[in-house]
């Protein structure tokens, strides 16, 4: 190594400053993690090399014997870690360790509350990589070359955690990539040989790359004393060093899949369950999935980074493989090992491959079966619910061969609870279902409290009848592709005609046609007052308190999907709802008595009332309030 050239002080970008400083000042109760992190890193660049060596093996440069090498100076408070992997050039360096090149870094720092505990566990959803060396170090210098480039193309960087780092070229033999901790004093305790080798079985025993540590043996003379000047050192490995996907099931605790799971999708916290499967026959593949139990902050950036690690034949192809599992199971950590694809393929070259097709349906079966088993455990999986439901609700609208399983898996809000947990589910509603009921009642509201409150609802109160109150911006555009489950179809009490089936009997509908007979005139003279407003005015039998409410045709789009298309800039055509009125109630008798001057004031009363308890927007919000005002001092 040289004395270094082309030495320049850069500054880290913002939210890297801001990270530092939570991370040295909020993780000090898990401040072990960096070593994990920092071999997760070393392994990773492990992979990358070997996988860029299938094109030319020249770039091992005579060294094929991929490992990740820790040493520790108790003297000096120094831990060294060591790969020959990958490497990086001077422009990585300044990219990969001067900024976070991750989509959600300043939602993440937005989100942060100065809460020790609460900051700690925020981290773990945004992962911390190289930067948590500075929770142990108050100063890391970083050696680095690209395998493949000349021995003048290393380069040092350093950096004491603060505003700034610095780096500069220097000479460096061995490609891969140096890390020096100096430890601060109170982390001293790391530079410890045993603690070192504990740690690593602890949180990296299932890396496929060898983790060595020197071992230093003396020779004893016969009487079994230690001999003087006889220390030879060699190189131990640590860690099993086998790819945990590989070994038996039985063979892998819970704990050994748990740490794993932290390797694959860089969280701190545990996954809320996993799958691992070995596939022989026509295809054969080994997988291993996990449900995290924390959602990452690109989860609604349907362009961001997902899938999952693809080997070929234990060979690391790429990170973010996403052609294995459809868009709706984006949340789906892990890692796929398969015999079927070959070791030159691409990201373009998978999208035409046949067996991928093959793959990914089984694989997307296994998630949902995995899905299923966890909704066994009811807090489990309302915590998966709380955290994944709505990216779940685009699956019956991409994935038609599932639907029925999928809809098995959703949740809803329910007359039946009142509440607005979602933690119903449509077997759970099937299963309290009146007699003689043959279909599912939903409402779509922009909110909880406006689908609770519905007028919609007031007949099926008093029926007993229960509706799921759908109150997600994804919930009509979901219902729109859920026709049915298990048999029974779903019915929009805000849509169409409402038939309440054989939960009516034949008198109550003899009563509903002859009071609709009788206020015939009624209805034709409020039609007339409201004109162009309404598409068609009629007697209903849905309220019972309320004195109209306003219903759109059966396959017309509902409110909550028009508002949505209207604010994404879409031109749709004007709907004009049908005006339902209560003939029971005291202002539709007041209306039916009132003259004529009066009568088309309090026409337009009850139709913008109706739109309004609908969640809908008026018009013309200030003629509403001059004939309620006019109504008021009459």
């Amino acid at each position: 190594m040289t004395t270094a050239t082309h030495e320049e002080t850069l500054g880290f970008q913002t939210e890297v400053k801001q990270l530092l400083h939570l991370m040295i000042h909020s993780l000090y109760s898990n401040r072990e993690i960096f070593l994990r992190e920092l071999i997760s890193n070393a392994a990773d660049a492990c992979d990358k090399l070997r996988y860029a060596a299938l094109d030319n093996d020249a770039i091992f440069e005579g060294d094929s014997d991929l490992r990740i090498e820790i040493e520790h100076d108790q003297d000096a408070g120094t831990i060294t870690l060591r790969d020959n992997g990958i490497g990086m050039n001077r422009d990585e360096v300044i990219e990969n360790l001067g900024t976070i090149a991750r989509s959600g870094t300043s939602e993440f720092l937005k989100q942060l509350s100065g809460e020790q505990q609460k900051d700690a566990k925020l981290i773990g959803q945004f992962g911390v990589g190289f930067y948590s060396g500075f929770i142990v170090a108050d100063d890391i210098t970083v050696r680095t070359r690209k395998a493949g480039t000349d021995a003048s193309d290393g380069v040092e960087w350093r950096s004491q955690g603060e505003g700034e780092f610095s780096v500069a070229d220097i000479e460096l033999e061995r490609h891969g990539t140096e890390i020096v901790l100096h430890l601060k004093e109170d982390a001293r305790e790391f530079a410890d040989d045993f603690r070192l080798k504990s740690l690593v079985r602890k949180y990296s025993d299932h890396i496929d790359v060898p983790v060595r540590m020197p071992k230093v043996e003396k020779a004893h003379d016969e009487e079994g004393n230690e001999i003087e000047g006889s220390e030879t050192t060699t190189w131990e490995t640590v860690n099993e060093a086998t790819a945990l996907w590989v070994r038996p099931k039985s063979e892998i605790d819970d704990d050994e899949y748990k740490a794993f799971y932290k390797h694959v999708a860089h969280d701190f916290s545990d996954p809320l369950t996993w799958s691992h499967n070995k596939v022989e026959g026509k295809l054969e593949y080994t997988s291993l999935l996990y449900v995290p139990g924390r959602a990452p902050f690109d989860l609604y950036e349907r362009d961001g980074a997902r899938g999952v690690k693809l080997y070929v034949q234990r060979v690391f192809i790429m990170d973010d493989a996403e052609q294995f599992l459809p868009l709706y199971l984006r949340f789906i950590k892990g890692v796929l090992d398969t015999r079927d694809l070959s070791l030159n393929v691409s990201r373009e070259l998978l999208q035409q491959d046949p067996q991928v097709d093959k793959i990914k349906s089984a694989l997307t079966k296994r998630s949902l079966d995995m899905l299923k088993k966890l909704a066994k455990d009811d807090e489990a999986y309302q915590t998966f619910w709380n955290t994944f439901g709505s990216v779940l609700k685009e699956g019956p609208a991409e994935d038609h061969a599932n639907r029925e399983k999928i809809a098995g898996l959703l949740r809803f809000s329910t007359t039946h609870t009142d509440s607005a947990t979602q933690d119903q589910s449509l077997a759970d509603y099937i299963g309290r279902m009146k007699e003689g009921q043959e279909k599912i009642y939903y409402i779509v509201a922009d909110g909880f409290n406006a689908a609770k409150n519905s007028p919609h609802l007031e007949i099926f109160r008093k029926k007993g009848v229960e509706v799921l109150l759908l109150h997600d911006r994804i919930d009509e555009w979901l219902m729109s592709h859920l026709t049915e489950f298990e048999g029974k179809s779903f019915v929009d009490v805000a849509k169409g005609e409402l038939d309440l089936g054989e939960v009516e009997d034949e008198e109550e509908k003899k009563a509903q046609e002859e009071t609709a007979k009788a206020k015939e005139d009624l209805v034709k003279r409020v039609k007339e007052a409201l004109g162009e407003a309404v598409q068609e005015v009629k007697v209903t039998h849905r309220l019972t308190d309320s004195p109209a409410c306003v219903v759109l045709p059966e396959h017309e789009m509902g409110y909550q999907m028009r508002r949505i298309m209207e604010a994404a800039g879409q031109p749709l055509p004007e709907v004009k709802p049908i005006l339902e009125l209560n003939p029971e109630h005291a202002l539709v008798t007041r209306l039916e008595g009132a003259d004529d001057a009066a009568f088309g004031d309090l026409a337009h009363i009850l139709l913008d009332q109706a739109i309004i308890a609908e969640g809908g927007h008026l018009d013309d919000p200030a003629a509403y309030v001059k004939r309620l005002n006019a109504l008021l001092s009459a």
